[in-house]
């Protein structure tokens, strides 16, 4: 299939993901002024960012009906509704108001999340090709925009309030963007079977989590890592963030090309521990070029993992249950969105900031362990 027939089928979607990474990218390069507006230490920064993980569960949940309730409408309306909810915590400086807000901004981050991969699924599945890694990079890629051009409005002295009014204006554009015909809507439907799954389904998620976890983590972490530990600037240290971005977009757009060549079991393999080398290298970085260096070899291998996991978990349930076992094996991996960035605080306050690039280096190192229980657990449903 060619690149401009992807873009097509996707031309939804795209924007959808774009919306997203926007807003987490410019979320990534404030977290030094954030947090320090809070008065919040590092573990307390983590209790925080934890809160958001609350609303996107509850509403990970609720999504199916959400989507059925707005149909055609209902990225478009997830995606506005992230962009309102990010305004409140720019405004705040009390740090239990702070987290309170951060639930709702994980409720509308998780909600539209689920909505555009359930809508990107039911796309793959009409037209028999692969969007994912196409979609999952103009996340990556959006990510890294945002976070590097709030790092430099960052240098010229701009407020969060003022670059998050900027950031929904554009969102606005790309949630019309996103608005689908009623043909590309009427064959929408939620997988009704209560059959039981494989545990290959959860050992599918762990994987996801784990990539994801590391993903976020390093990507809440790593400009405060430049800043503090490497003594960058505002701008250097937005540039850790946008690095990981970049990287992550390329391995998506190459995973294609990779996987045509080998397994996507040996590709897992190789992207963990090309990923655990990264976080390693960025741990023990002596300046912000070898974080870079290992932010962009990390982004790299961890670009890939989710989607083999998710191919991976297909191959193993029957044709009626595959819809069902890869939306569950989502659920689970996207816990490590949320999860990831409190646990480095945890990490790094219990121990050192380089300290939480390790755990997560020790993380990585796990998935081809954790791919190995996948491949002996039952192959369909019993």
């Amino acid at each position: 299939m060619s690149i401009s027939n992807a873009f097509r089928l996707s031309r939804r979607t795209l924007p959808a993901f774009a919306a997203e990474g926007i807003f987490w990218g410019a979320f990534a390069a404030f977290a030094p002024v954030l947090k320090a507006g809070i008065g919040a230490s590092d573990a307390a920064f983590g209790w925080v960012l934890l809160a958001s993980a609350t609303g996107a569960v509850t509403a990970m949940w609720l999504a199916p009906r959400f989507d059925a309730r707005f149909g055609r409408v209902a990225m478009a309306i997830a995606a506005v509704m992230l962009g309102l909810s990010f305004q409140g915590p720019m405004y705040v400086s009390s740090i239990l108001l702070f987290g309170a807000l951060m639930v709702l901004v994980g409720a509308t981050s998780g909600l539209l999340d689920v909505v555009m991969n359930s809508r990107l699924s039911m796309i793959e599945s009409r037209a028999g090709v692969s969007l994912m890694n196409l979609n999952h990079a103009m996340f990556s890629f959006a990510y890294a925009a945002s976070a590097l051009l709030t790092g430099i409005a960052r240098e010229a002295g701009a407020a969060p309030w003022q670059v998050y009014l900027a950031l929904m204006a554009v969102v606005c554009l790309l949630a019309w963007r996103a608005v689908q015909s009623n043909f590309e809507q009427e064959e929408h439907e939620e997988e009704p079977s209560n059959a039981r799954l494989p545990r290959a389904v959860f050992w599918g998620g762990a994987i996801i989590l784990a990539a994801f976890l590391s993903e976020n983590a390093v990507e809440g972490w790593s400009a405060l890592h430049i800043e503090r530990t490497l003594h960058g600037g505002a701008a250097e240290g937005a540039f850790g963030p946008a690095v990981l971005g970049v990287t992550m977009g390329v391995g998506r757009f190459a995973g294609q090309l990779v996987v045509a060549r080998w397994s996507p079991a040996v590709v897992l393999i190789i992207a963990a521990l090309l990923s655990a080398v990264g976080a390693l290298t960025a741990a023990f970085a002596p300046t912000p070029a070898i974080a870079y260096l290992g932010f962009g070899t990390l982004g790299l291998g961890v670009s890939v993992i989710a989607p083999m996991a998710f191919a991976l978990v297909g191959r193993r349930v029957t044709d009626d249950l595959r819809a069902r076992a890869i939306s569950r094996a989502a659920v689970i991996g996207y816990f490590g969105f949320f999860i990831g960035p409190p646990i480095m605080g945890f990490v790094s306050e219990a121990t050192s900031l380089r300290m939480s690039f390790v755990f997560i280096a020790v993380v990585l190192a796990l998935v081809p362990l954790l791919f190995v229980l996948l491949r002996r657990s039952d192959k369909v449903a019993s």
